[in-house]
C-alpha cells in the first residue's frame, strides 16, 4: 500500500510539473531589424496565437540586434529565438546549411524544400541537444549590390571590398576564393558601410532594400546583380524542455503553410526595387557561375562547415525540379 501510495504522489507530482511548464508563457526572443514594427515580429505575432492551438503560450520579445538575441536565448534568458538562417546555424548545422552557397537557385526549390523540412520523417534532423528547429520561413534570395555597373564579371571582384559576417566562415572563404578582401561586418552595420563606401559590395535580399536605405550605397554608377547567391531564411529554434511534447513538430506544419505569406512579402520587395536599379549578367556567364558556387559548396562541406545530409538534399530537391541539369548526373554532391 505505501509503495502504492508513493507511486500515485510521484504520478501526481509530474503531472503538477508538466503542467505548470505548459501553463507558463515561453518567451520567445524575436529578430527583426525593424523591431517591433516589423514584418518578421507581425508574423510571429499571429504565430503566438497559433502557438495556443499547439499546446503552449507564447509571448514575444522583439531584437534589432541579432547577436544580442541569440546570445541571450543561449543565456536562458529566452525559450526559443527567430534568427536569420546563418545565425542559427550555431544551433543546427542540418537547417543551417540551408543557406548555403548557390544551394537553392530558385524560389520553386525553395518551396519543395520547405515542404519537406515539415516532413516528420525528418523531425530527428531537427533536434540538435536541448534545441530543435521549430520552424523555417523564406526570407527572400541574396543578390550582390555593387557601388559600380563595371563590376559585371567574377575577374572583376578581384581587390574589391566585400562586407562578410564572421560567423559564416563560408563568406570569408569564397571572397578570398574570387581574390577580393574581406571586410568584416554585422547584419546592424553591412548596411552602412556599404552607404559610406566603406565597402563596395554586399550580399543582400530585396527585403532589406527599403529599411536600410540601399539605394544610398548604389548612387547613379552602382547596381544590384540579379543572380542569387544564396537562399536567406528565418528559423525558428526553441529550448525543446520548455515546451509541450509534441509541439516542434506541430509548428514546422504550421510555418510550412506560411510560405505564401512569407514570399508575398519576398516578391513584394524585389518588385518595389527599381527596375533601373536590376543589373542581369550575359547569359553565357550564368552556367559557369552555377559551377563556380557548386565547386565551392563541395569544398566548404568536405571541410564540414556545411552538413553533408542537407546538401544531398537540396540536390535531390533540384533535380526534381529540374532533371536536366548537368549534376544530376553526376555524383558529387
Amino acid at each position: 500500500m505505501r509503495k502504492t501510495t508513493q507511486l500515485a504522489a510521484a504520478l501526481l507530482a509530474a503531472s503538477a510539473s508538466l503542467v505548470s511548464v505548459q501553463a507558463q508563457a515561453a518567451k520567445i526572443c524575436v529578430f527583426d531589424i525593424l523591431g517591433a514594427q516589423g514584418d518578421v515580429n507581425s508574423m510571429m505575432k499571429d504565430y503566438a496565437i497559433a502557438a495556443k492551438a499547439m499546446g503552449a503560450s507564447v509571448e514575444l520579445k522583439p531584437y534589432t540586434d541579432e547577436r544580442t538575441a541569440a546570445e541571450d536565448f543561449k543565456a536562458g534568458q529566452c525559450d526559443g529565438v527567430m534568427l536569420t538562417g546563418l545565425r542559427s546555424r550555431q544551433f543546427n548545422s542540418f537547417t543551417g546549411a540551408l543557406d548555403s552557397i548557390g544551394a537553392i537557385p530558385s524560389y520553386q526549390v525553395m518551396e519543395k524544400t520547405m515542404a519537406t523540412l515539415a516532413n516528420p520523417a525528418l523531425a530527428a534532423k531537427m533536434v540538435q541537444g536541448k534545441y530543435e528547429i521549430a520552424g523555417v520561413a523564406p526570407a527572400g534570395a541574396a543578390y550582390l549590390f555593387v557601388k559600380s555597373r563595371s563590376i559585371n564579371h567574377v575577374d572583376k571582384l578581384a581587390g574589391k571590398k566585400i562586407a562578410i559576417f564572421d560567423y559564416d566562415k563560408s563568406q570569408a572563404k569564397m571572397v578570398q576564393k574570387v581574390g577580393a578582401q574581406p571586410v568584416s561586418s554585422d547584419i546592424t552595420n553591412f548596411a552602412a558601410k556599404f552607404n559610406n563606401n566603406a565597402v563596395d559590395i554586399i550580399a543582400s535580399p530585396a527585403l532589406a532594400y527599403k529599411p536600410l536605405e540601399l539605394h544610398k550605397g548604389l548612387g547613379k554608377e552602382g547596381a544590384i546583380v540579379r543572380f542569387p547567391i544564396i537562399q536567406l531564411t528565418f528559423q525558428l529554434v526553441i529550448n525543446k524542455d520548455k515546451f509541450p511534447a509534441g509541439f516542434g513538430q506541430k509548428s514546422r506544419v504550421y510555418w510550412d503553410g506560411q510560405y505564401d505569406r512569407a514570399m508575398a512579402l519576398v516578391k513584394k520587395a524585389e518588385r518595389d526595387v527599381p527596375a533601373s536599379a536590376w543589373m542581369d549578367l550575359p547569359a553565357k556567364d550564368k552556367e559557369g557561375y552555377v559551377v563556380m558556387l557548386r565547386e565551392a559548396r563541395i569544398s566548404l562541406t568536405a571541410e564540414g562547415i556545411y552538413d553533408k545530409t542537407m546538401m544531398k538534399l537540396l540536390k535531390k530537391t533540384r533535380c526534381s525540379v529540374e532533371a536536366g541539369n548537368a549534376e544530376c548526373s553526376q555524383n558529387l554532391e
